[in-house]
């Protein structure tokens, strides 16, 4: 089952996506609702919901389909990280922590951008970038639980694009902090959560999502993976985030960006220079995700804020003020 949240310049409505159109959840329903009443409540209510009289896709604008209550991001594609190492780090090849355990960082859970919204650049970046991921949306409360007993933890799955001012994000990590400002001013979910119950057909053996997510620019492929690539499934991504700390339901876990041009700073590494260029506006950025959707964005034009003020440097003889 496929929820969203839409609006249709009155009214902002969650419901079931069908055949035909958009079906309306009851009045004041959101989808972090049913996410915190549990699947099964969840798909009962969107059954209930398929008999009542539907809205065109076309005559709304889709929203991300819920509010996260908080949003991790992983970094868990291998090939990703050896690219991005060589463009935004210093350095090349994998850290050996890397493969230690999963790593990840929280983002900023407010500007969040749905399917076909126009996505503003940072201000003060000339070096704006996407990143192609699948998010896992948690069902229900988690803590410090191991992974083989996380599959019913994990409602649905939408795609998420972690928009990156690449620029932004190398100098704050040369302080050994971040990102912060290089991630912090968009975040594309969408098109709609799908339940997890209509992803396992493309489990494999290993446990792992063998789907595909392909990402194009102005109608050019850019990149594509699968999301079985990831180093560990999303049941282990959830258990680490719950060591020593309780998840909610409706925490968003991404899974970092896939390999195989996934972003431009992974081929920008691999290829020494800015090829394929930054984003700039006017470029429309689309993602599909086999099983899920697809998402598509305009880059337009940000604020033209004045340049940050450097910091005063410490002086050497320390004096009391009088």
């Amino acid at each position: 089952m496929r929820f969203a949240t839409w609006d249709d310049g009155r009214t902002v409505t969650a419901g079931v996506v069908g055949e035909e159109g958009l079906h309306p959840l009851p009045p004041d329903t959101t989808v972090l609702d049913l996410v915190g009443a549990g699947l099964p409540a969840a798909i009962e209510a969107g059954t209930e919901a398929l008999s009542r009289p539907c809205v065109p896709l076309t005559e709304v604008r889709l929203l991300p389909p819920l509010q996260p209550t908080a949003i991790r991001d992983f970094v868990a594609f291998e090939e990703h990280v050896e690219g991005v190492v060589m463009s935004v780090g210093d350095g090349s090849g994998v850290v050996p922590e890397w493969y230690e355990a999963p790593t990840f960082y929280f983002t900023n859970p407010y500007p969040l951008y749905g399917a076909h919204d126009d996505v503003p650049v940072p201000p003060g970046s000339e070096l704006f970038d996407f990143e192609l991921e699948v998010a896992a949306v948690v069902g229900r409360e988690v803590a410090s639980e191991p992974p083989e007993r996380l599959r019913d933890a994990i409602f649905g799955y939408t795609i998420l694009n972690d928009w990156s001012a690449r620029d932004l994000q190398r100098r704050e990590m040369k302080v050994l902090l971040g990102p912060a400002k290089g991630k912090d001013s968009a975040t594309t979910l969408g098109p709609w959560l799908v339940t997890a119950d209509e992803l396992e057909r493309f489990r494999d053996d290993d446990g792992f999502l063998a789907v595909e997510m392909r990402v194009s620019v102005n109608g050019v492929e850019i990149g594509r993976d699968l999301l079985s690539n990831m180093g560990w499934p999303f049941e282990e991504l959830v258990s680490y985030a719950s060591r020593g700390t309780t998840l909610r339901p409706g925490d968003v876990l991404g899974s970092g960006t896939c390999g195989n041009g996934g972003c431009l700073a992974e081929l920008w590494g691999r290829r020494g220079g800015l090829d394929p260029a930054p984003l700039r506006p006017g470029d429309v950025v689309e993602m599909s995700v086999e099983g899920i959707g697809t998402i598509r964005n305009r880059v337009v034009p940000g604020l033209d804020l004045p340049p940050v003020r450097p910091a005063r440097p410490r002086s050497r003889a320390r004096t009391r003020p009088s």
